[in-house]
Order: C-alpha cells, then sequence, then structure tokens
C-alpha cells in the first residue's frame, strides 16, 4: 500500500493472509475473514498495512494472494513453506525482525487444517496479547488500541488493549472490497527468505480420508408460539404417499419404519 508522502506512518500493521476455499466449486480465492482483516486495517488512519502469507507458491495459490493485492496493494510479503511445514516459526521471524504495532489475521483458515490455534501460538511464542472475534478498532492512542469484540447475538464489547497485539477478526467485521482487476496482476509478490523450514511433526502422522455423506434429517416444524405449534400438530399432513397402519404385526410396523428411513436418506441402503 503507497503511503502518503506528505504524512508520516504512525502505526505499523501487518494482516495475515491465507489461501481460501470457494464453498461451492473448492477453488482458491482470497479468503473472507482474512479480506475481512485486510479492509480492518485500510480503515485505521495513518497506518502502513503490510500484507504477510507463508505457504506454496503456485498457480491456485497466485490468483488468490492477487486477490488481496486488488485491495489496493502494491507488494505481497511470501514466505515460501513446504506444504507439510509447521509456518508458526517462520511467520514468528519475520514478525520478530520488523515488529508491527499491530497483527490482524482470520479466525481460522478456510483450509488445510483450519483449527484456528495459529494466531494463539505467534502470541504465545511472541509474548503479545491476543483479542479474539473483534468486529472493528475504533482507534490507537498513547500505545493502547480500543476494540469492539463481537459477542452472541449482536451484542458488542469495547475492550482497550496495550500494543504490540494480536487480533483475530469476527465475521460480522465490514465486509471486504472487491479486488480490482489491474491492481492486482500489477502487484508484488516479494519473497522474504527465511531460516529452515520446520517440519510439522504431527500433521505427517494424519490419516486423511473422504468425508461421509451425513445422513438426511427428517423435516421437523418450528413454531416461535404455542398457537403455532398446535397448528402444526393438528394440520393434516399433505401428499397422499403416506400410508396408514392399522392392525398390523409389530414385525410389520418395525419393517415399514425401516422402509421410511431408508427412503428419507436418515439410513444406508
Amino acid at each position: 500500500m503507497r503511503p502518503d508522502p506528505q504524512k508520516s506512518p504512525s502505526l505499523a500493521i501487518t494482516v495475515l493472509v491465507s489461501v481460501g476455499c470457494h464453498p461451492l466449486t473448492g477453488r482458491g480465492r482470497r479468503a473472507d475473514q482474512d479480506a475481512r482483516g485486510v479492509e480492518l486495517a485500510r480503515a485505521l488512519p495513518l497506518a502502513e498495512v503490510r500484507l504477510l502469507h507463508a505457504g506454496v507458491l503456485d498457480a491456485g495459490s497466485d490468483a488468490a494472494l492477487r486477490g488481496y493485492l486488488g485491495m489496493g496493494f502494491d507488494a505481497l510479503t511470501l514466505i515460501e513453506q513446504p506444504e507439510s511445514s509447521d509456518v508458526v516459526p517462520a511467520l514468528a521471524e519475520v514478525l520478530a525482525d520488523h515488529p508491527p504495532t499491530l497483527v490482524i489475521a482470520g479466525t481460522r483458515a478456510e483450509r488445510g487444517e483450519a483449527s484456528g490455534l495459529l494466531p494463539y501460538l505467534l502470541a504465545e511464542r511472541l509474548g503479545w496479547p491476543l483479542v479474539a472475534a473483534v468486529a472493528e478498532v475504533e482507534g490507537v492512542e498513547g500505545g493502547v488500541a480500543t476494540l469492539l469484540q463481537a459477542l452472541p447475538r449482536g451484542q458488542r464489547r469495547r475492550l482497550q488493549v496495550r500494543l504490540p497485539a494480536i487480533l483475530t477478526v469476527d465475521s460480522a467485521a465490514p465486509a471486504p472490497r472487491q479486488s480490482a482487476f489491474g491492481p492486482a496482476r500489477r502487484g508484488q509478490l516479494a519473497v522474504h527468505e527465511v531460516g529452515e523450514a520446520v517440519p510439522d511433526a504431527e500433521l505427517v502422522e494424519w490419516v486423511e480420508q473422504p468425508a461421509r455423506k451425513r445422513p438426511k434429517r427428517l423435516k421437523i416444524v418450528k413454531a416461535a408460539s404455542a398457537r403455532d405449534r398446535f397448528k402444526a400438530a393438528a394440520a393434516k399432513a399433505e401428499g397422499g404417499s403416506g400410508q396408514v397402519l392399522d392392525g398390523v404385526t409389530p414385525e410389520q410396523g418395525a419393517e415399514a419404519i425401516l422402509k421410511l428411513l431408508k427412503e428419507e436418506g436418515v439410513l444406508r441402503r
């Protein structure tokens, strides 16, 4: 991002960005929460924002990372790491060498482990405080940041944290702006060299397999009041495909129920 030559930046922000995953096609894209973190950083006045990513660079990740550059940045700092490596030591090394005032990250990644532990492991390694589920940064003054933390049911809590600190962004943060194609193609992926990659010992021991399709749930009538529940209970069943069982043996009734569960997809055939 180009700093204003007339103003000297007083706030250095590093936003950790990752390669997202489109929920329908599975293609790489900018991660939604990371993009919200970039938008959050851009909204702060007199801020010099740096984008930082650690991971593999290939055709898919290149297109996804350029989605962040299209939000108005000239360069993105890239730490190339093998797919089976632990990126926490590499990120901690870069942040320790050039410590920013704020580090902003998404709550969790959209692919890979997606455990959401990376910001916490970074905070533990660097010895910095961490605030989760941030919806807005109201201001920074005197080495202290005033934040709005998102709570359940749309509630907000105002917090103050001493800097430097790490923030994770909630989905309630402002939606990111669209990525412009021209700046995305012109931006540079600046490779930053670090020490030897540290393999992820736990990841090597994992065994991955395709997820099983979840069983189909039966339709449940949702009602907000007692009147609606009574109407749902008293209403006649729609459709003529139902079957009334009267005077059958327990075996015949159980067989009919089992057949219905298989037809609804609750049980596998």
